[in-house]
């Protein structure tokens, strides 16, 4: 499901669907997987929305909250392949400035 780690950073590939009834696997995942990377000095968690279609509220939340955990373990926080519908919903919740962007 994960592209494999590399030493600086984590990859997480965002689902398809990034909503209320999806968003806590990838959470818990998402989250075990930062924890460990901290440990292991990575520098950067990059989100990959590739496949992401979906995001509502509660999928803005949990990228907030990877941002907000990345940074309390002094990792930066990229978003990778971010869908235009997607980068447009950040802007407009003004979250667009938590991230660092990569197509």
């Amino acid at each position: 499901m994960y592209p494999p780690m590399q030493p600086d950073q984590v990859v997480l590939q965002a689902p398809e669907r990034l909503v209320s009834e999806h968003r806590l696997d990838f959470r818990r995942d998402a989250l075990e997987r930062l924890m460990k990377a901290a440990a292991e000095g990575a520098q950067r968690i990059t989100i990959d929305l590739r496949d992401t279609r979906e995001v509502d509220a509660s999928g803005l939340g949990v990228l907030v909250l990877l941002q907000k955990r990345a940074r309390e373990s002094f990792l930066s926080t990229r978003l990778t392949h971010t869908p235009p519908t997607v980068r447009h919903l950040l802007h407009l919740t003004q979250l667009e400035g938590l991230f660092e962007f990569e197509d």
